[in-house]
């Protein structure tokens, strides 16, 4: 006790101790407070230390520390830490589970704000229950009225069977949001555990579906039910894996060696889009010359029509600082979807790629574009068609499985988009695969070619063998070469020309290659204010 106490009067000594008294009283923590802090640092335990060590062991992180690796640090807003399942049966009570197996709130990324859930395995098994699904819809009707996008991070069993029909009907609010916040909210959902039964449906209604090498499954049936139905014998990696999905299926738009690159994938995605339907994309700042040449270009004049190559090189050779995300990258690879930057513009790429099936389309190619120029439309994003097309491919099986019907979802959905459209024919571009390809009669703003490009019904060599069916027969089999490249070269010049194309107002102009991509972002810049934010009429972006 400090000196100057000892040597006051008892009565002053008695008052200065009470308030001594009373000041460690107010420095104590209030039951109530103790008793709160001590439930939250329970709930954020999660299911406890075992579970989370089961958890790692499978290579994976727990949902809290996924919501780390993809948030801006400090900025997670949780709702619903407390939130515990209604349903008595099977021990449910008895648990106690705070959170019910999800983790969902608010948060930033790159400054800009997310809603986001991250399923929690290590609480019975991330099984979805009617309190789980109710912070997850929760969460989705304050991100619709807030209009920023939602993140869905996936690592569930499925269907609480405990929970019996509660937990189905929880799936059915959580497809209804799905439904609702289409075309209006970017949605995307992060796979990085199981995934099965009718909980896929959800993911699948969202725009883009990351997976992960090595922990990632989605089915509707599990191996063991497919064996019993059908006699198949299938893994789950088989039936299920990320690289099933991406190249097969064309579940999955990403496919990352890991978690952490995963969420980096997801944030470099998120640059290129805007908060809301109502909004324009951003625009990124770059140094990379507006009128910067394009020797590689020049040089594709002089390549045959029929050489292969990869239409990626031309892409990254017209975007700013030569980056380009693409989407779906392992499915479809006839043609390539993803975004670029053009003068700091977001800008949504389609574009044949002759490495793959001669650029042809396809039924998958056709699904995969439409969809994907559908999502652009809806969130105010250019469109830039960078045309190669022989036509569509043939066969009995394209046939039979409806390439008519998935062909006009191309045509369909070039045709509805009102975003900017500009369209650059860098060889071929022939039959209804030209027209299909966003062509001047299907409402491209701004159409441009390459001096080299061949536009016409069909290439010349199959032409040829149709005009002059009947010369062919009659020539000597020695001059039938000769005469067939005279031929071609003539059909060439008169009907397949791109100054015969501009001629009629199918193109608007045959372009200097060195000059494509100031080209290219004049034109963007040009057609700016085409379209309102906000102003689409039509429904969600329906998966295709």
């Amino acid at each position: 006790m400090p000196e100057d106490f000892i040597r006051q009067s008892p009565e002053t000594a008695k008052k200065n101790l009470s308030k001594a008294e009373r000041r460690k009283k107010l420095r104590e923590v209030p039951a109530s407070l103790k008793r709160f802090r001590e439930i939250k640092e329970q709930a954020l335990l999660g299911a406890g230390p075992k579970r989370i060590e089961a958890q790692k062991a499978k290579g994976k992180l727990t949902a809290r520390e996924r919501l780390s690796y993809l948030l801006d640090e400090g900025s997670f807003q949780e709702i619903g830490l407390l939130v515990e399942t209604r349903s008595t049966d099977f021990g449910l009570k008895d648990k106690g589970i705070k959170g019910d197996g999800v983790v969902t709130g608010f948060g930033k990324i790159d400054g800009r704000k997310v809603a986001v859930f991250s399923q929690d395995f290590t609480q019975l098994g991330g099984s979805l229950g009617l309190a789980h699904a109710r912070k997850i819809t929760t969460m989705m009707d304050l991100a619709l009225e807030a209009k920023i996008p939602v993140i869905g991070i996936l690592d569930s069993g499925g269907a609480r069977i405990q929970e019996g029909v509660d937990s189905l009907d929880g799936y059915g609010e959580i497809f209804y949001r799905n439904t609702k916040s289409s075309g209006k909210i970017p949605q995307i959902s992060i796979i990085v555990g199981p995934c099965a039964g009718g909980a896929v449906y959800s993911p699948a209604l969202t725009d883009f579906v990351f997976m992960v090498e090595g922990i990632s499954n989605m089915f509707v049936t599990g191996p063991e039910v497919v064996k019993a139905a059908t006699g198949e014998d299938v893994d789950f990696e088989t039936l299920g894996g990320s690289m099933t999905h991406a190249s097969k299926s064309g579940v999955c738009h990403f496919v990352a060696k890991s978690e952490p690159d995963c969420y980096r994938q997801v944030k470099e995605l998120l640059t290129f889009l805007p908060q809301n339907n109502e909004e324009r994309p951003p625009i990124a700042e770059t140094k990379d010359p507006i009128d910067r040449k394009l020797p590689l270009l020049e040089k594709l004049c002089g390549v045959d029509p029929r050489k292969p190559y990869r239409v990626h090189h031309i892409i990254w050779w017209l975007s700013d600082d030569h980056k380009f995300l693409e989407v779906h990258h392992h499915f479809a690879k006839n043609i390539v979807t993803g975004f670029m930057k053009l003068g700091g513009m977001t800008v949504g790429v389609i574009a044949n790629n002759p490495s793959h099936m001669a650029g042809a389309l396809d039924i998958n190619a056709s699904d995969k574009a439409a969809r994907f120029i559908r999502f652009l439309n809806k969130f105010n994003i250019p469109i830039l068609t960078l045309v190669d097309v022989p036509g569509y491919w043939p066969g009995v099986k394209q046939e039979h499985a409806g390439i008519i019907r998935h062909g006009a979802k191309l045509l369909y959905a070039y045709s509805e988009a009102t975003v900017p459209k500009v369209t650059l024919v860098l060889r071929k571009a022939y039959g209804g695969a030209y027209i299909a390809m966003s062509s001047k009669y299907l409402r491209g703003d701004i159409n441009f070619a390459l001096p080299n490009a061949e536009i016409a019904v069909m290439g010349p060599r199959g032409a040829i063998e149709i005009l002059y069916s009947k010369e062919l027969k009659k020539s000597k089999p020695e001059d039938i070469d000769e005469l067939k490249l005279k031929l071609s070269q003539e059909y060439a010049d008169k009907f397949a020309s791109p100054y015969q194309t501009a001629s009629r107002g199918s193109i608007d102009e045959v372009i200097e290659p060195l000059n494509a991509r100031s080209r290219l972002i004049n034109a963007f810049e040009l057609l700016a204010d085409k379209k309102k934010p906000g102003t689409d009429v039509t429904g969600g972006n329906i998966p295709l």
